[in-house]
């Protein structure tokens, strides 16, 4: 790789963010110091999307973010500022939409088209299931939902469904000419038939030769009404295509392709077979060669065939390259799950390391008073793994219920070869790998042509044994069975490739399983404190000690010294600076059961009952809403500021209605409860009444978390900065970020105060003083970004060595050292505070005085040789071996030492 990795900067492309607005960004980000741009799909997309992940054409830049030349003109801006580019890359699904030529391909000629097997289509079902019919079929056809139209533009007929237009298969357009009221008929019908996809281009040149002729446009029009006028006529041609049109809800259960997650929208690609491999590559490679690509990251890699061929074959593309570009994926590890090293990439996205930072800041002793709490107001106890379970369970059932068809059709294809085998029958088998997912830890075991992974077969055998032993199965040999399909373990060659078949489509779907049942079911249900509710974390995790932080890091040392170090991304459920704030809640159980019920109590008139024994909001909905107005008030937010208080609700009603159809208890995207939600709505917008008196007495009540969420903030910025990896800033979040999920992460960022206030040099006494700015924040991250631009791989590859911490004060510090290769890259110091409510103990500004400090110290090994240290935050200097944290401390609550 050219550049060495320093610290990346993500930037959500569209809805007005384009090449330009990246090239006029160049110099700021130079100014932050970060190594490269780290940019959301930038490939041409369906018309109209936010986010760039529905590819239409993986060789084509979206035209409108500029094209191929504004992003030329990006680019060289970036090489001039000595920025690298790493794009996020979607090899897993595409968007299915009239711009994505390939699938306008297979859905006009079937199985005939050249990119028949380029997406994961179930051909043997004999048509392609396109839902998007707003009722079923038959009324959608009664109604005069579906017409045949002409597409002058193309010369061609396309089928219309209420706006969504797909393609006619030519050799059928017989049916549409032979009501042609002319005396040419017969020779028009012949003259227009086709019959392979190669006269395709002909065909086109024919009608439009023919468009230019007024009667035969008029004549063609006429026909196209009576046959969009005669419903059996319409329902003939329609059941002579390649496609069958249905309603939306039949996508769960009879879909023929697989699709991304529950998202008919988006259709898998078939990255394991060379071709399609080849062609959806062309473009990547082509910038790599260029030297206008440095780095490539890929979209939910556990939704690959064989993600480590995947990755092997995207390396060996790059081989030819002079400068190699880095290679990260979006991988969710759980529990003690480590990456794969046989993948030989630089890392993960770093959801992980999200999960090892709150451990820190969680309180672990007050686990029981927050539990006790939250069950008191929500009036029930509530296990965590027993609802994910279940929801895994219903996941697959029903949201997912094609795709356990389809599996249990490969099942029952193989055991019908076994004699031992031969009588397990489709439920059982169903119910069994229902089971079997249910139990599995992980998103996804990695079982390939190739064999079983030495650790796959442990995690495999830990599901069955879990899965029998829950005894919703009667039997435990079906589970068994499902056992033996994951792990190949057959003697006969059609068993075992009957196997391969059954475990590499399931181990595409328990990814799926896994993050609908927890990410976007359980984590909108279980909300005893929601900052542990994040992609990748374990929410009844309550909490850990340094060395479970320490021991983290030496993993990741271990295995990605090179990863990115996420704190905020696009995916996650708030933004960094929200969930430092919510950490502190766990400090102080009492306390904040003591407000929330003040705060039930002011909000009781608009807490409205909506069925039987049901109000709206719900009590863990209620105990919830209050953690996320907490979280996403800003430090400097005034609740008599009419205009703010009313963006503010904007969002959070947003937000409040995206969690609760998440959650899929009392209403959901698919059956909304307009009663429910009404109120839900009326609810959060009295909470920012700017007239009324909850929302001041709220914001005066919560100062003290506000003023602890600043310090962990800022203590958790530093440990970004010097823990192994490589820093990932999310846009705009080098301030403050108190976003909530998505869309509000990716709102529009003020980049013109960001450059104008990053452009100051101020003291850090004035920056501690105007603590509820972000520019503190900001500085840290610049300050400590250029420390780490003089020596990267001390802060990559370097030594990672745990530093003791001795005092009254202990246990409120993490420390650690980091050291270059033989001592000469340099070592660098990070001292930070945790558990921070208690610390701070009531004070205004995030900042202990130096007294409360007492005698605690850091004793630093002779493995840290230097005896002048320079704070970089603050260019102080300390000498000795021996850190008193009352000196560390003194101007600022975080440091950041280097010394030679």
């Amino acid at each position: 790789m050219s550049r060495p990795l320093v610290a990346t900067y993500r930037l959500q492309f569209r809805e007005g963010t384009t090449f330009e607005t990246a090239r006029d960004l160049s110099a700021y980000w130079k100014r932050l110091g970060v190594s490269h741009l780290y940019a959301s799909p930038i490939f041409a997309a369906a018309e109209g999307s936010t986010h760039g992940y529905d590819v239409t054409d993986y060789n084509a830049l979206d035209e409108d973010l500029g094209g191929i030349g504004d992003f030329t003109e990006m680019s060289n801006a970036l090489a001039s500022a000595e920025i690298g580019l790493i794009l996020d890359f979607v090899p897993n699904h595409m968007g299915v939409s009239p711009r994505n030529h390939w699938w306008e391909d297979v859905l006009r000629w079937g199985e005939e088209s050249r990119y028949a097997h380029t997406f994961d289509i179930a051909w043997e079902a004999a048509r392609i299931i396109v839902p998007v019919l707003a009722k079923p079929y038959g009324d959608a056809l009664e109604a005069g939902d579906l017409t045949v139209q002409l597409d002058e533009r193309n010369a061609a007929l396309r089928f219309d469904a209420s706006g969504y237009g797909v393609p006619i298969d030519p050799r059928t357009y017989g049916h549409v000419f032979g009501l042609l009221d002319h005396a040419e008929r017969d020779r028009l019908v012949r003259r227009f038939s086709v019959s392979t996809p190669a006269e395709a281009d002909e065909l086109r040149e024919r009608l439009a030769e023919h468009l230019t002729e007024p009667d035969f446009v008029s004549a063609l029009k006429a026909a196209l009404a009576r046959i969009n006028a005669d419903k059996p006529a319409l329902h003939a041609f329609h059941e002579a295509q390649a496609w069958r049109l249905a309603w939306w809800r039949t996508a769960r259960e009879r879909l023929t392709y697989r699709r991304f997650f529950e998202i008919a929208d988006l259709i898998g690609v078939r990255q394991e077979l060379r071709r399609v491999f080849r062609e959806s590559h062309q473009f990547v490679i082509r910038l790599a060669r260029e030297r206008r690509l440095d780095g490539i990251r890929i979209d939910h890699v556990d939704g690959l065939a064989d993600p480590k061929t995947y990755l092997s074959d995207l390396r060996e593309a790059f081989q030819s390259v002079r400068r190699s570009p880095a290679i990260h994926v979006e991988k969710i590890l759980t529990g003690e799950e480590r990456l794969r090293t046989s993948w030989e990439i630089e890392g993960t996205t770093g959801y992980e390391f999200i999960t090892s930072l709150s451990g820190l800041y969680v309180d672990t002793a007050q686990e029981e008073a927050m539990t006790e709490a939250y069950e008191a107001f929500i009036g029930r106890k509530e296990s965590l793994r027993s609802m994910i379970v279940a929801e895994k369970r219903a996941i697959f059932a029903h949201n997912l219920a094609g795709e356990l068809a389809v599996l249990t059709a490969l099942a029952l294809d193989v055991a019908a070869r076994g004699l031992s085998t031969r009588d397990l029958g489709r439920d059982t088998l169903a119910r069994s790998i229902v089971e079997v997912a249910a139990a599995l830890p992980v998103y996804r075991t990695y079982v390939s042509v190739d064999g079983v992974p030495r650790r796959d077969v442990a995690i495999i055998d830990e599901a069955v044994e879990t899965a029998m032993g829950r005894r919703e199965v009667e039997a435990d040999e079906p589970i068994q069975f499902i056992g033996r399909l994951m792990k190949l373990d057959f003697e006969d060659g059609a068993e075992v490739a009957g196997a391969l078949d059954f475990t590499r489509r399931f181990q595409q779907t328990t990814g799926a399983v896994m993050a609908k049942a927890v990410e976007d079911t359980a984590f909108y249900r279980y909300n005893r404190l929601i900052a542990l509710n994040e992609v990748g974390g374990e929410p009844d995790q309550y909490g850990a000690d340094p060395d479970a932080f320490h021991e983290a890091m030496r993993i990741r040392l271990e295995d990605q010294p090179e990863g990115l170090l996420a704190t905020t991304t696009h995916d996650t459920k708030r933004g960094e600076d929200a969930r430092a704030r919510i950490y502190t809640l766990s400090e102080a159980p009492e306390t904040w059961q003591r407000l929330v019920a003040g705060f039930a109590e002011a909000m009781t008139e608009w807490r409205k009952a909506v069925d039987p024994g049901l109000f709206s909001p719900d009590g863990a909905t209620e105990w919830g809403l209050y953690q996320s107005l907490l979280g996403v008030l800003p430090t400097d937010f005034d609740p008599a500021d009419e205009e703010h208080c009313a963006e503010i609700a904007e969002r959070l009603t947003a937000y409040a209605e995206k969690a609760v159809r998440e959650a899929k208890r009392y209403t959901s995207w698919t059956a909304p409860a307009e009663a429910y939600e009404a109120a839900l709505k009326a609810f959060v917008e009295a909470m920012l009444d700017h007239k009324g008196s909850f929302i001041q007495t709220f914001w005066d009540a919560v100062q003290p978390f506000v003023v602890a969420g600043a310090m962990n903030s800022f203590s958790q910025t530093v440990l970004k900065l010097a823990a192994p990896g490589v820093p990932d800033i999310y846009q705009g979040t080098e301030f403050y970020d108190f976003s909530l999920v998505d869309p509000d992460n990716r709102r529009e960022v003020d980049f013109d105060a960001r450059v104008a206030a990053l452009g100051e040099e101020v003291a850090p006494a004035e920056l501690l003083a105007d603590w509820r700015s972000g520019r503190l924040k900001a500085h840290l991250t610049r300050a400590g970004i250029r420390l780490r631009a003089e020596t990267p791989e001390t802060f990559t590859k370097g030594d990672y060595l745990p530093l003791a911490v001795e005092g009254p004060m202990a246990q409120h510090v993490v420390a650690f050292a980091r050291i270059g290769e033989g001592g000469g890259g340099g070592a660098a110091i990070a001292i930070v505070p945790r558990l921070t409510l208690t610390l701070l103990d009531g004070q205004s500004r995030p900042i202990v005085p130096k007294e409360h400090w007492a005698d605690t110290v850091i004793r630093l090994p002779d493995a840290l040789n230097a005896t002048s240290w320079r704070n970089v935050l603050t260019e102080a200097r300390i000498e000795g071996a021996t850190l008193a944290l009352s000196d560390v401390f003194a101007d600022l609550p975080v440091a950041l030492l280097s010394g030679a």
